[in-house]
C-alpha cells in the first residue's frame, strides 16, 4: 500500500488534476481548499499592447467581459492547460512555456509591451531589456475550511499535492486549527516558493523539478511507487 494522494487546488483544475492521476492509476482525493472569484477591473486601451502574459487559465476562465476587447491580442501562456483555456476563449496563442512564467517571459523577443492578468496571489517578474508589461488583477482566491479531509490526514497515509503559496499556507494554518499532526504529512509542491510557504516539520516535502503538473503527477507516482515498494519488504528473520 503507497501514499492516498490529496490535491487541494480550487475548480476546474481540481477535476483535471483528479483525472490525470486517476489514469496513471493513483488512488487520490480532492477537496478544494480555496474557490476562485472574478473580480471588477477595467482594461486599458489593447492598442498599447502587443499581447497578453497570461499565468493561470484562471484569466480567461474568471476574466469577466473586459476579455472581449482584448481578444485580437496573441497569447503567451505559461502552459499548456493555460494554452488551451485560451484557445477555448477565442484567443490565438503565440507561445506556451514549460518551466514557469519568467521563463516564458525571458524568451520573448523584444522589443514588446504585453498586458500580464493575473490573480491577486502571483509570482513577481523580471523582464528582460526591451521587453515590458503593465498587470491587471482579475481574479483572488477565496480560502475555504480544510474539515472534509480531516479523516484521510488523520490517518498519516496521505501525499499532499501543493499547486500555489497560497493554499500551501492556508493548508499548513488549516491543520494547526484541527490539531492535525504536521509530522505525519507528506507534501509534493508545484515549486521551492510553494514548498517554503508550507512551513517546516512535516514528514517530508518534495519539490517538482519543473513547475508543471506533469511533472509534479510523475514525482507523486514515484513517491507512492517507492513507498509500495518499502512496504513490501518482508521483516528480516531472527
Amino acid at each position: 500500500m503507497g501514499f492516498h494522494l490529496l490535491a487541494l487546488r480550487p475548480e476546474p483544475g481540481l477535476a483535471a488534476t483528479l483525472e490525470k492521476a486517476r489514469a496513471r492509476g493513483l488512488a487520490i482525493t480532492g477537496h478544494p481548499l480555496s474557490a476562485i472569484r472574478p473580480l471588477t477591473w477595467d482594461c486599458p486601451d489593447p492598442a498599447r499592447f502587443d499581447g497578453l502574459l497570461i499565468g493561470s487559465a484562471n484569466a480567461f476562465l474568471h476574466g469577466g467581459p473586459s476579455l472581449a476587447r482584448l481578444s485580437a491580442k496573441p497569447v503567451f501562456a505559461v502552459g499548456e492547460a493555460t494554452a488551451a483555456a485560451a484557445r477555448a476563449a477565442g484567443f490565438t496563442v503565440a507561445m506556451t512555456g514549460s518551466g514557469g512564467l519568467q521563463g516564458v517571459l525571458d524568451a520573448i523577443t523584444a522589443p514588446c509591451h504585453l498586458l500580464r492578468i493575473a490573480g491577486e496571489e502571483h509570482v513577481p517578474l523580471t523582464p528582460p531589456a526591451g521587453v515590458t508589461f503593465a498587470e491587471v488583477i482579475a481574479y483572488r482566491s477565496e480560502a475555504l475550511p480544510l474539515d472534509p479531509a480531516a479523516p484521510l490526514l488523520a490517518s498519516g497515509e496521505a501525499l499532499v499535492l501543493l499547486h500555489s503559496a497560497a493554499t500551501a499556507s492556508h493548508f499548513a494554518a488549516e491543520m494547526g486549527r484541527l490539531g492535525l499532526p504536521r509530522a505525519r504529512i507528506a507534501l509534493a509542491a508545484l515549486g521551492p516558493r510553494i514548498a517554503a510557504a508550507a512551513g517546516e516539520g512535516w514528514a517530508a516535502i518534495h519539490i517538482a523539478a519543473t513547475p508543471d503538473e506533469r511533472t509534479l503527477l510523475q514525482l507523486a507516482f514515484d513517491l507512492c511507487q517507492q513507498a509500495r515498494s518499502i512496504r513490501s519488504i518482508p521483516p528480516r528473520q531472527p
